[in-house]
């Protein structure tokens, strides 16, 4: 169970897929993990449990996602929700890296950017030839899911490409809405962190490392890979 979520800039023509995978018998395990951390962020912070953890919100500060703001973060008067925000981010990470049975990875191709929808294309399609691969090494099945309604035709036309008497992704990738589904939220934070570490402008130096520091023992390949 592979639940991808995708990041990237689109001025440069960077684009990237970052991912969580685990076994669906880890899956309970795996969840719970996210959902102890959740009920923790609510007791400690107050962020609801269904709040939606969208990484590019919070981590700027815009997201207002705590009904009790932590006196902590608030100094002379005002809240400073990206320190605040930050943190969670951090809380989350821990998680993720500390999840028995979860891997992650990201994947990324830049391209001209006057081409966006083709790189990503390219670059999605090439994921998913890369997770046939190894689910036909490992002799498994598989299924992708993905933030999302499903309207964007990018992902459908590269699973239906893949030869059918050889395929090992089931079915087209499975739309989710990040709102509701866990995750996709965590996907979505290793495919911002990814891209924090690829796209190194000043604005996100305070997450330039997050993947090294957080991510990369939960990757097989350590780091983000060019694709």
């Amino acid at each position: 169970m592979i639940y991808v979520d995708d990041s990237g800039h689109p001025q440069t023509g960077l684009v990237v897929y970052g991912w969580v995978e685990c076994s669906p018998d880890r899956w309970t395990s795996v969840l719970r993990t996210w959902l102890d951390l959740r009920r923790r962020l609510w007791r400690e912070a107050g962020v609801p449990v269904t709040q939606e953890l969208h990484t590019t919100e919070y981590v700027n500060g815009r997201g207002r996602i705590s009904r009790r703001f932590p006196d902590r973060h608030r100094h002379n008067g005002v809240d400073h929700w990206k320190d605040f925000g930050r943190e969670i981010a951090t809380d989350c990470l821990e998680a993720l890296r500390s999840a028995e049975g979860l891997t992650v990875g990201a994947v990324f191709r830049r391209g001209d950017p006057k081409d966006l929808a083709q790189t990503r294309y390219d670059t999605y399609a090439a994921l998913i030839d890369r997770i046939e691969g190894e689910l036909e090494d490992r002799d498994a099945l598989g299924m992708v899911f993905m933030d999302g309604d499903g309207s964007d035709s990018t992902y459908r036309t590269a699973h239906r490409a893949l030869k059918l008497d050889k395929r090992r992704v089931i079915e087209d990738a499975v739309h989710l809405d990040s709102k509701h589904s866990q995750l996709e939220q965590m996907a979505d934070l290793v495919a911002w962190s990814a891209y924090s570490s690829l796209d190194r402008h000043h604005a996100n130096e305070f997450a330039w490392n997050w993947y090294a520091t957080f991510l990369a023992e939960r990757d097989p390949n350590r780091a983000p890979r060019e694709i």
